[in-house]
This record gives C-alpha cells, structure tokens and sequence, in this order.
C-alpha cells in the first residue's frame, strides 16, 4: 500500500496534492472571509450569504480587480479568461 501525502485547507476542508496549490487555496479563502467581514461590517442589512459570495467572487479575481484599480477598469468588463478555479481539489471518498 502506497502513503500519499495530501494537504487540507482547515477552511474548508477542501484537500489538494500539491502545498503550493493549497496555500494559495487558504490564501484565497481568508481574502474573500476579509471581504466578506468588511461589507458586512460597512453596508446594513446584507444578507451573510451574499457577502460570502461576494467575497468569493473579489477574491477569486483579485489579480484583474487589482489591475482595474491602478488604471485599467475595462479588465472588470472582460470575460473571467483565467481564475483561481483551476486549482484541483482532491475529492476523497469515504
């Protein structure tokens, strides 16, 4: 019997095979909590569930928002061509 060494982001839950894509998973996941935390915390009355969602979706494209920012905001109009979704997670069956 083979050991495989996996990784899980304690997030979520969510494991990976490689480190390097599991940081940069946990990384992502405490941006967008970060984001999550402030809208709540700045804008009354929104519902939880849409500021995790929109959390997810800045800090999922943060590169581009960050680019938009310092001088280019038509990149925000563009079609996403490249996220953070082309991280693996590993499913692991029970």
């Amino acid at each position: 019997m083979a050991v495989i060494a996996v990784w899980k982001c304690d997030r979520d839950g969510t494991m990976f095979a490689d480190k390097k894509e599991a940081e940069e998973y946990d990384k992502m996941l405490e941006l967008a909590a970060n984001i999550s935390y402030l809208i709540e915390q700045n804008i009354p009355n929104v519902d939880e569930s849409v500021c995790e969602d929109i959390g997810l979706l800045l800090a999922k494209n943060r590169d581009n928002l960050a680019r938009a920012c310092k001088g280019k905001p038509e990149l925000l109009l563009e079609k996403e061509t490249e996220t953070k979704d082309n991280i693996s997670p590993i499913v692991v069956a029970q």
